[in-house]
């Protein structure tokens, strides 16, 4: 009779764990969340290598964050430690142009909704922002290992997982955030549909004399966006801004192997002079681009989130809120599941978090795909059709605002975390 009750406890407690393969900001977010709205009914382990790193392998990374992230980190009580390094967009100026053009003409300008009474976006340092959800999500109850997962077998109301040190262990759900390469993704044998861009982009961080006062910059030129994105003051000249430069991957290697100076010489043909004197404070590192969406955003037993389940190029900076996103909707759909009494790994919970996220996802990837392939050309039709359009968007209210919009995640039924509800 013991034995029997105990096998029929740990059963249950099979039922009420979540596994979730990932310490990035998109898998943090939903172990967060999953504590902190159920408590002692859930148990939530975060298993990542990485994790003995702590928050400092984030360093030098920094994302724009919208409206919408914004307030699931005030529902879930760390953007106040966050926004200690978070700077707010209050404008963003649009330009196109070749790279020998004396002049930039501004094609677009957008500024925040002076109704809603906050900036449509911040610029937000990963570093601050997971030490800020690893603090939390341990004082939540959620535990963090260094391992990693090797293996994921579904077994019927349950998955076994073996763990990197030799351990193995039950859960009623597995989340793969391991990334775009995600091993537990291709080991479940889910597909991949996707391409590489024949460019890199470089992210690098620069001091400048000059108050950016806020203002976010997009570049385009026929290699591709060159975007200046503002962040706190702080660095060597007082103030700072991220740049993510889209460049041809062939050219990659002449730009930025000549040593620090001659990289921060090609970086200032492209930043421009209208903030002072440039430094290099720190990059550049260079990443091939890519889209790229699974199939199916679940299996038996099995979520993906973030990267392990879509990619999309950043010329909008969408990237890290759409795994924002899919971490609130997850976690809402297994939350409800869970206070009706419900297995919160069946297929019903995990279906529902696929048609919350599936279209919104594949929408997002057209839209950027479709900017890339339209900006990164010289083709002179295209340049004028780009540039007449962006000139008539800029020209009406109603369409400007339907941008912003979507730029702040606040179009359509959003997840109740993303409008700044509890679970």
């Amino acid at each position: 009779m013991i034995q029997a009750g105990t096998v029929e406890t740990r059963k249950r407690a099979d039922q009420r764990s979540v596994v979730i393969a990932g310490a990035g900001i998109p898998g943090l977010t939903l172990a967060l969340a999953l504590a902190r709205a159920n408590g002692p009914a859930v148990s939530v382990t975060v298993y990542d290598p990485g994790l003995g790193a702590g928050a400092a392998r984030h360093a030098g990374r920094a994302y724009a964050v919208a409206a919408g992230g914004r307030r699931m980190f005030e529902r879930l009580g760390i953007w106040d430690i966050a926004s200690r390094s978070a700077q707010p967009i209050h404008d963003m100026v649009v330009s196109d142009s070749r790279l020998s053009d004396p002049v930039r003409p501004v094609f677009l300008t957008f500024a925040q909704d002076a109704e809603a009474g906050a900036p449509f976006a911040h610029m937000v340092e990963a570093e601050p922002l997971v030490a800020a959800l690893l603090e939390a999500a341990a004082a939540a109850g959620v535990v963090l290992e260094p391992v990693g997962i090797v293996e994921a077998v579904p077994d019927g109301a349950r998955i076994r997982l073996s763990l990197s040190d030799g351990r193995s262990r039950d859960a009623s759900l597995l989340v793969a955030a391991d990334g775009a390469r995600s091993r537990l993704r291709e080991a479940a044998k889910i597909g991949w549909v996707g391409w590489s861009y024949p460019q890199m982009g470089l992210v690098a961080t620069i001091g400048h004399e000059r108050a950016h006062e806020g203002r976010a910059y997009e570049h385009f030129l026929p290699s591709g966006p060159f975007a200046i994105l503002p962040l706190v003051d702080g660095g060597t000249l007082g103030h700072r801004s991220s740049i993510v430069w889209t460049e041809r991957a062939a050219d990659v290697p002449a730009l930025t192997g000549g040593g620090p100076e001659e990289t921060l010489a090609e970086i200032e043909r492209r930043f421009g002079l209208n903030l002072g004197r440039l430094a290099l404070e720190r990059g550049p590192s260079a990443h091939p681009l890519a889209f790229g969406l699974a199939r199916s955003f679940r299996g038996e037993r099995l979520a993906l989130l973030g990267d392990a389940a879509h990619v999309i190029h950043p010329i909008a900076g969408q990237g890290l809120n759409l795994g924002l996103a899919g971490a609130a909707a997850l976690a809402e759909a297994m939350t409800d599941a869970l206070r009706l009494g419900l297995d919160p790994g069946s297929p019903d919970v995990l279906k529902r978090y696929e048609r919350a996220r599936r279209f919104d996802t594949l929408a997002m990837g057209a839209v950027t795909d479709g900017l890339n392939r339209l900006f990164s050309n010289d083709l002179l039709p295209l340049r004028l059709a780009r540039d007449l359009g962006l000139g008539l968007v800029d020209r009406l209210p109603g369409l400007k605002r339907l941008f912003i919009g979507e730029a702040a995640a606040a179009r359509g039924t959003q997840p109740r975390l993303l409008r700044g509800e509890a679970l």
